[in-house]
């Protein structure tokens, strides 16, 4: 099967960039073949397959190297941050195989492409049953549905999946010259409208604010009922943050006000550039974790956890922690492990430095908004006010009570506590069936647990201090932005 350009009715043309790997006859090495066809005024959307034939194909290990090789291909084309990734099974798997291997093999995309910080998002291509299924199970946002494969006993008697962006209805032969290809024919619902620029930098911080500020008069004029506050931050995070798991840990979203302000022009805005740090920053995970803390917010007792933790910091940790277990054979040492790859610059993490800001910041930003500002006004006095110089200082003793025995005994329960449902949902769910690894933290003993904690408390030190070294250039940084964003609204 062949990388083809597909014609969508009723939308303008979207090519696909189609990554597919096969084993060439006699053994070889893997032969990877891109193809890349973007015409003029085309939107692209990548497709990923290696192999994708058969029930051997998909496992919970494969599905995660596979996201790996995804998420470097599609940044080495320039794909955006929040594209969405479609990862084939390309055969007609039962529901017993689906449930047995596609849907591990899928946990296993997700846990890939967050070790990459998230930029991409997976979908999935297959049949409706497939579709419906991993998009229920695993969080696929989108589902490419092989509608033409009308022999599929996945597509025969089910729906089409509620949330299907394509579906392939014909394939027929083009000639062009002596040039002979397959096209498919498909059917597009609008929900993803791929990607019509490639390697687009982050917008600055002010947009990001002036945003939120819009949003916010949105939400409080809206006629329905909610807390315009929690409104904005459920909005922003409702497309890589709402449904399943999300609403079983912080609530579902208010979908209506989601359709209201759709109706007002908004969209989601996935990105901005940090004006201190120059780091691109997730505003989905950042509104995420916000809401998180916001709704569910810190224990009377400062050692405890809850789904505030799990929404920020500790599910970030938790998955860290998978990433060890799967390096575990390289590095033993839990302490080493975290001082090497958690908020590391440059560093391939699922708690990358960029989470880490995201986390401290969806503290700051919940405790503001607790203590009386709107969700716009904490959002400018973060970005614009210089709230951003003492981000880490001011996270580590506000939620982590500023010593470093407490911030272990908080690591240790995001861990292994069992008295908080929802916090054992996150350990299980992320860990073993999320992560693919069987050896909860709580199985491990002191000796093989205690310096993974450790090595996160090393971490959080090391970054207020880094956070105090760096003032001075973070205060340039700062103020370069300010002028720039003071040119910027004096141009409109």
């Amino acid at each position: 099967m062949t990388g083809v350009r597909h014609r969508v009715l009723g939308a303008s043309d979207v090519s696909a960039t189609t990554v597919r790997r096969s084993r060439r006859p006699g053994g070889r090495a893997p032969h990877r073949r891109i193809e890349h066809d973007v015409q003029q005024r085309a939107e692209g959307l990548p497709i990923y397959q290696d192999n994708a034939r058969q029930l051997s194909d998909f496992t919970c290990s494969q599905g995660y190297q596979h996201a790996l090789s995804a998420h470097s291909l599609a940044s080495g084309y320039g794909f955006n941050r929040g594209t969405v990734i479609y990862f084939a099974v390309d055969y007609d798997a039962t529901r017993d195989e689906i449930d047995a291997a596609i849907v591990p093999y899928f946990h296993g995309v997700a846990a890939g492409l967050a070790y990459n910080g998230r930029r991409y998002v997976h979908g999935v291509y297959g049949s409706r049953n497939v579709c419906t299924v991993v998009s229920r199970q695993t969080g696929a946002r989108y589902s490419f549905v092989s509608g033409m494969s009308w022999g599929f006993s996945g597509n025969l008697g089910f729906p089409i999946p509620a949330n299907w962006s394509f579906n392939q209805i014909k394939e027929f032969k083009v000639t062009n010259g002596s040039d002979t290809f397959d096209l498919d024919r498909d059917v597009v619902s609008g929900i993803d409208p791929g990607q019509s620029s490639v390697n687009q930098p982050s917008g600055p911080a002010d947009g990001f604010i002036d945003y939120v500020q819009r949003l916010y008069d949105h939400a409080v004029a809206y006629p329905g009922e909610g807390d315009p506050n929690q409104l904005v931050m459920e909005y922003i995070r409702h497309e890589a943050y709402g449904g399943g798991d999300w609403d079983f840990l912080i609530g579902s979203y208010n979908s209506e006000f989601v359709d209201y302000a759709d109706g007002k022009g908004m969209s989601v805005m996935t990105d901005f550039t940090d004006p201190y740090t120059a780091y691109e920053l997730g505003a989905e995970h950042l509104m995420a974790s916000a809401n998180g803390h916001y709704v569910s917010w810190m224990p009377s007792n400062p050692r405890s956890v809850n789904a505030g933790d799990v929404a920020g910091w500790g599910g970030d940790l938790l998955t860290l922690y998978v990433d060890w277990r799967r390096a575990s054979d390289q590095y033993p040492d839990g302490r080493t492990f975290v001082q090497l790859k958690m908020a590391k610059v440059g560093v391939a993490s699922s708690f990358g430095y960029n989470d880490l800001i995201e986390d401290a910041d969806a503290w700051l930003l919940a405790k503001a908004v607790r203590d009386g500002r709107t969700i716009a006004q904490a959002v400018r006095d973060l970005y614009n006010g210089g709230g951003g110089l003492t981000r880490f200082s001011r996270y580590w003793s506000g939620r982590f009570s500023g010593n470093a025995e407490d911030a272990k005994f908080l690591a240790h329960n995001i861990l292994t506590a069992a008295d908080d449902a929802k916090v054992i949902a996150a350990q299980v769910g992320l860990v073993t069936v999320r992560g693919g690894i069987k050896t909860l933290p709580a199985m491990l003993g002191y000796d093989d647990l205690e310096p993974f904690e450790q090595g996160f408390v090393d971490v959080m030190l090391a970054r207020t201090g880094t956070e105090r070294r760096l003032r001075a250039t973070y205060e340039a940084n700062h103020e370069k932005y300010l002028k720039a964003a003071r040119s910027r609204a004096a141009r409109e």
